[in-house]
This record gives structure tokens, C-alpha cells and sequence, in this order.
């Protein structure tokens, strides 16, 4: 099955990637994520996917646009289910991608963390699944959790510290600073 993956980043990929391919998947990577802030974060978190998807013979498609001032405004008038609007812009443009190039199935490595949503992430999947007509492939990767964290370590990636957005890098160090 050719499966197009939604990738966060380079360390949430590692086992992803492995699990995909041992259950005999043909993996494309995606890397579309307007939610890394800063601009400096963004592209740290894309050259160590770039320097991975080498090492690890993964072709990959990047969606280089990083339109910030759209995600904010949009995970604004979401309030505090903004998480879900950000999976909701990173999901459909991946299905559409998907859509393109003639991929069987899409999934993400948002599944792989411990901290996102995942009931939410299949219920808006299944929907994108159903509008698109492409398989969106629910794995729980989280049971591979320090597996990856290990390999990722292994292998000298810059490994970031917060989710990616303005939102989630505050809620992660406004506690420090008190």
C-alpha cells in the first residue's frame, strides 16, 4: 500500500517509519506544518527531517510555506480546542497531496506522541478519509514511544522540547519562569 505520512518531525518519524515498513507499506514523507514557531524552529525541525529522509531512503514532498498569521488566526477562533484546528489544516492538505499523487492511504506521525489528541486525530482522519476517499490508516505508534526516543537519540537529532506552536512552547516554559 502506498502511504503518504504526515510527518511533525524527524524524531516522531523514526519509529513511525519503521512500523510502516515492516507491515510492508511503500512510505512517502509530508512535512506541512504552519504551526512551528518561530520561523528559526521551523527550519531546524526541517533540515533534521531532510537529513533523515536521506539516511533513511524516505522520499519526501516538503510544503515549504510558512504562513503563520493564517494558523493564528484560525487556532485563535478555536479557542482552546486550537489543536484541533491545527490538525485539521495539516490533515487535509496531506489528503489532498494524497489525493494528487494517487497514494492509498494517508497517516501521521502526530499519532506517535504521547501528547496529542488522538481520538481526535481518527475522528478527523475518518472524516477526511470519507471526503477524499483514501484510507486513513490509524496506528497507535505511541507503544514505540522510547523506542524511537532511543533511536532518534542514537542518532544525534536535534529533538525539540515542545510541540511547535507559540501556544504549546508558552504552556512548556511559562512554568519554569515563575
Amino acid at each position: 500500500m502506498r502511504v503518504l505520512l504526515h510527518i511533525c518531525c524527524a524524531p516522531c518519524c523514526v519509529y513511525t517509519l519503521k512500523t510502516l515498513r515492516k507491515e510492508g507499506m511503500e512510505v512517502t514523507g509530508y512535512f506541512f506544518n504552519p504551526n512551528i514557531h518561530p520561523y528559526t524552529e521551523f527550519t531546524k525541525r526541517l533540515k533534521t527531517l531532510d537529513n533523515y529522509a536521506k539516511i533513511s531512503l524516505l522520499p519526501l514532498i516538503v510544503h515549504n510555506d510558512y504562513n503563520l498569521v493564517d494558523f493564528l488566526k484560525g487556532a485563535i477562533d478555536y479557542g482552546r480546542d486550537r489543536c484541533l484546528f491545527c490538525y485539521k489544516i495539516r490533515l487535509e492538505k496531506t489528503f489532498e497531496v494524497a489525493s494528487k499523487e494517487g497514494f492509498e492511504a494517508v497517516t501521521t506521525t502526530l499519532l506517535y506522541s504521547k501528547y496529542q489528541r488522538h481520538d481526535d486525530i481518527r475522528e478527523i482522519g475518518m472524516d477526511f478519509s470519507q471526503r477524499f476517499g483514501i484510507s486513513f490508516l490509524y496506528m497507535d505508534f505511541r507503544v514505540g514511544w522510547r523506542q524511537g526516543i532511543e533511536e532518534s537519540k542514537g542518532l544525534n537529532m536535534y529533538r525539540q522540547n515542545y510541540c511547535g506552536c507559540i501556544f504549546s512552547e508558552y504552556e512548556r516554559f511559562a512554568g519554569r519562569q515563575r
